[in-house]
């Protein structure tokens, strides 16, 4: 008796956070699984912005007129990171934040030339990455998402112990798969056979987004492990003559020769060190955790942090941020982590679809 009442609240929280909370998030994995798609179609279709006009080996032009010219248009107050070259034939990019304009600039690196502007939700794949991972909400959008991801865990966690067999006779139909028995019937068994089969995928992926959605998460594992997250150092007086911005860089990949520059982030006020992030050889992230912090004025070396000797929070982005995008296993990788997303949302779609049906 007191199996069947437990069974019971299952059931309740199951049903009522699928047809709330849950729907939001499969919307979510709806989109995420969209991007893997829309992301490289939207770079072949705007090579004019993706591509670059350079031809063979030529030199890179230099990155200090580029800062002073951004300058002058945007203002003193405008925040950019830098995007260079990964690859043969890319631009560059430039994330700026202004109070006049928000979003991405595309420059070829050869020359310096600007070859087109985007806003920060223009074009349909930034609209839906914005979406996907905020809900056009900034900040309080991740904290929503997140909350919804850490509720879907549970909803997840009830369907299992709902689908749990208690005998040996029900173990024997635990996995049966009927198509042949109506929408209704295969739809049920659909959903109930997916959350089960591809239940752990379905909680890597999940967890990993409520982990990248809202930072604090990552803060709050480091703190419960004992250790303080990175913060970045302050800056001081200059105390040498003022260098190029490509001075700066230069000096930040003396630090570690063999890293590939990821990002190069300069601050708005002259207090703000300019923080160039490298991927080194053994680093899983796409886009390099390895830190150096330099002077924004003399290139002066602040601080200097390796990806693996950060704290427990940056150090589990390192995998967790290529293990949610599908970057980490290459394009077999990408295409699970599209189909995960699709299966997420079959499932919200479907025990949605079956309450509806058993309401009529």
């Amino acid at each position: 008796m007191a199996l069947l009442k437990a069974r019971r609240v299952w059931l309740w929280l199951h049903r009522w956070t699928g047809l709330t909370l849950g729907l939001l998030l499969a919307l979510a994995a709806l989109l995420g699984a969209a991007l893997t798609v829309l992301r490289p179609l939207d770079q072949a279709l705007h090579p004019e912005l993706f591509s670059s006009a350079a031809q063979g080996d030529a030199a890179p032009a230099a990155l200090e007129p580029l800062r002073q010219r951004l300058v002058a248009e945007f203002g003193p107050k405008a925040t950019m990171t830098l995007r260079p070259p990964r690859e043969p034939g890319e631009s560059l990019r430039v994330l700026l934040k202004s109070p006049q304009w928000e979003g991405t600039l595309y420059i070829d690196p050869s020359t310096g030339r600007e070859q087109g502007r985007r806003g920060e939700n223009e074009g349909a794949a930034n609209f839906v990455f914005e979406l996907h991972s905020a809900l056009l909400l900034g900040d309080t959008g991740k904290a929503i998402l997140a909350s919804v991801s850490l509720a879907y865990l549970a909803l997840l966690l009830t369907g299992l112990l709902l689908w749990w067999p208690m005998n040996a006779a029900q173990w024997r139909h635990a996995f049966a798969l009927k198509l042949g028995k109506g929408a209704t019937r295969a739809l049920f068994d659909l959903h109930r056979l997916g959350g089960v089969v591809l239940g752990l995928l379905i909680v890597v992926s999940v967890a990993s987004g409520a982990w990248m959605a809202w930072r604090p998460l990552g803060v709050w594992v480091s703190s419960l492990a004992g250790e303080a997250p990175v913060k970045p150092p302050k800056v001081g007086k200059a105390e040498g003559s003022p260098l190029s911005l490509d001075e700066i860089v230069a000096a930040a990949r003396a630090c570690w020769p063999e890293g590939m520059v990821g990002y190069v982030q300069l601050g708005a006020a002259a207090d703000r060190p300019v923080r160039v992030r490298l991927k080194l050889p053994d680093d899983p992230h796409p886009n390099g955790l390895s830190s150096v912090w330099l002077h924004p004025v003399d290139g002066a070396l602040l601080a200097q942090q390796r990806w693996n000797s950060l704290d427990l929070g940056g150090r589990s982005t390192a995998w967790i941020y290529p293990l949610h995008t599908g970057t980490l296993g290459g394009p077999l990788h990408e295409a699970a982590t599209g189909l995960i997303g699709l299966s997420l949302f079959g499932l919200g779609f479907s025990g949605a679809w079956l309450w509806w049906r058993r309401r009529r």
